[in-house]
């Protein structure tokens, strides 16, 4: 036997026992005559104390036999922090290079030198964390959606390519030569076919593939919580996955939250927050003041098609050089606005603005009051596009709102966003494309205007689909789906997708609904998003075992790589890049 405990379970109630431990050398340090060495596995850090000197060195592999004994100098900040294992016998198992950085809670280690050595990596306690979080939110689903009544069914990882969104990952195939698998972007159309199959409840913590740009919270290779539901409308499917993600807060966090969850619709979550994902654990919602500023001289208002303004609390006292820096950041292609236009709400009632001259402080004041301003808050103004501008807005409003320090990670506000558009029209292709994807359905209420001609009826139509957002991020999404040939026929019709290219990427789903489709919806939750905001951090990468970097790299096992000649012949490729 290799242990007869581990490194983070012996407490003072074990003094006198005789216990053999395994573990890696946290650090050793000599004190006086005395050796104290920290041994360190996934469950934890014991304090080895010896007369001796083992000789061992740090991430040195050993197995130890000795007594547990009440430490004399106990520290608290450690659960074994009362006791200490006197060590009788030492083993080593394997001895170790030096790591190239500390294996700590805070390394000394870049992300770059982390990533390329990641398997070390993952011995700090952080990461651990992560992971041993990941498996118990993981478990939470499972158990909730079994008492749901829901079945975990695998589907294909293998499948045709049919790219409406992000770009696909393919797979050539050597059986059939000049062909391709795609790696499935999502199992959409699969948990769809197992509806019309009969298993009204199904699910799937899956991995996903999207060839597309990446960033703190995107990757390649993802995993979705991914569930369908037969005979359901939107009511049945947000009540229970509210439930769900109630379950995961308390037993994961021991967090109650909201009961109902409060839902929003996209144009109020745009009105207000200039963002289809408002964190609403803060105000500083955005106000329309068009009709205030207009027509009083000033060129710039009087052009533009919408004046918004959001008052940032206690700011009045901001400096020019700072809110020089903010109309500065507010130009930057992440945002592109073209300025920004400030009313200081002095604390003793005065006001000022960087547009006095075209306005009286009457004016000036009543502009701050109608933006939600008190004595003491600084009002930002930007002008443009409707929905241009309250995104500009809203991606303000998040800046200022981290500055404040409003978005406290241990503070959870999670929203229902319901009634989307169901198309977006592309002045660029002069064509319609799916706000989510081409078999959501319209809300029951609008297909009236979803089978009209009329390009501005088209544009009233809402999907009937939902989103869960959680403190700013996009959680999950779905929607009740399209389960009749004629509607989905009529879908590919606005989408200008033709009869012949939607037999050819669709036709099986087309030919199923013909065989009895019940009314399905469903909705996935982007899992590693979900585990890095109940972990309160905002990149993925901690939650992801094996991550890839902003190039879609795996440094440590230097992936992507080129094939062997050999290869590319059986799978009748030829390479147009040059050496």
């Amino acid at each position: 036997m290799y242990r007869t405990n581990t490194c983070g379970e012996l407490r003072l109630a074990d003094a006198g026992k005789k216990v053999t431990l395994a573990g890696w050398v946290q650090k050793a340090r000599k004190l006086g005559g005395m050796t104290f060495i920290d041994l360190r596995d996934r469950y934890g850090i014991t304090q080895l104390v010896t007369e001796d000197d083992p000789g061992v060195g740090r991430e040195w592999v050993i197995q130890i036999t000795g007594e547990v004994v009440e430490r004399q100098s106990k520290n608290p900040k450690m659960p074994t922090g009362d006791i200490e294992v006197k060590i009788e016998k030492v083993n080593v198992l394997n001895k170790a290079q030096t790591p190239p950085f500390t294996i700590e809670e805070n390394s000394d280690g870049g992300e770059d030198l982390r990533a390329k050595y990641r398997y070390l990596d993952l011995r700090r306690a952080p990461l651990q964390r992560a992971l041993a979080l990941r498996h118990r939110l993981a478990q939470e689903i499972r158990t909730y959606l079994d008492q749901q009544g829901f079945m975990e069914i695998e589907t294909p990882y293998l499948i045709k390519s049919t790219p409406e969104g992000a770009r696909d990952f393919v797979v050539p195939s050597r059986m059939n030569p000049g062909t391709f698998y795609a790696l499935p972007q999502s199992p959409q159309t699969f948990k769809q076919l197992l509806m019309v199959a009969g298993y009204d409840r199904y699910f799937q913590i899956v991995r996903c593939f999207r060839d597309e740009d990446l960033r703190a919270d995107r990757q390649p290779e993802f995993t979705q919580i991914d569930c369908e539901m037969s005979f359901v409308e939107q009511e049945d499917v947000l009540n229970t996955f509210e439930g769900m993600m109630r379950q995961m807060f308390k037993n994961a966090l021991g967090v109650e939250i909201a009961n109902p969850i409060p839902r929003m619709s996209w144009y109020d979550a745009m009105d207000k927050y200039g963002s289809d994902k408002p964190d609403i654990r803060f105000g500083m919602e955005i106000h329309e003041v068009s009709e205030l500023v207009k027509g009083c001289g000033f060129s710039v208002f009087d052009g533009s098609e919408y004046i918004g303004a959001i008052a940032a609390t206690g700011c009045a006292e901001y400096t020019r050089k700072q809110i020089d820096e903010l109309t500065e950041w507010v130009k930057r292609p992440q945002v592109g606005a073209k300025g920004l236009v400030y009313i200081k709400y002095n604390s003793d009632g005065s006001v000022k603005s960087s547009v006095d001259k075209f306005y009286t402080p009457e004016q000036v004041k009543a502009v701050a009051e109608a933006a939600g301003a008190k004595e003491g808050d600084l009002v930002l103004i930007m002008c443009g596009p409707k929905r241009k501008t309250q995104t500009q807005l809203g991606v303000l409003r998040i800046e200022m709102g981290n500055r404040l320090g409003y978005r406290d990670p241990s503070v959870f506000a999670p929203l229902w966003i319901v009634d989307f558009p169901l198309l977006e029209w592309s002045e660029e292709d002069q064509r319609f494309y799916a706000m989510h994807h081409p078999f959501t359905a319209p809300k029951p209420e609008h297909e009236q205007w979803f089978y009209s001609d009329r390009k501005e009826d088209l544009e009233r139509v809402c999907a009937n689909a939902y989103d869960f957002v959680l403190n700013g991020t996009e959680l999950g999404g779905g929607s009740i789906r399209i389960h009749e040939a004629q509607m989905q026929s009529r879908m590919f019709d606005v989408l200008g997708i033709s009869k012949e290219d939607a037999e050819y990427k669709f036709g099986f789903i087309i030919n199923a609904f013909k065989f009895g489709a019940p009314p399905h919806g469903g909705l996935a939750f982007g899992f590693d998003r979900v585990c890095a905001l109940f972990g309160g951090q905002e990149t993925i990468r901690d939650y992801i075992a094996f991550p890839k970097n902003n190039q879609g790299r795996d440094v440590m096992i230097d992936s992507p790589s080129k094939i062997d000649q050999v290869q590319m012949d059986e799978l009748f490729l030829a390479s147009t890049v040059k050496e």
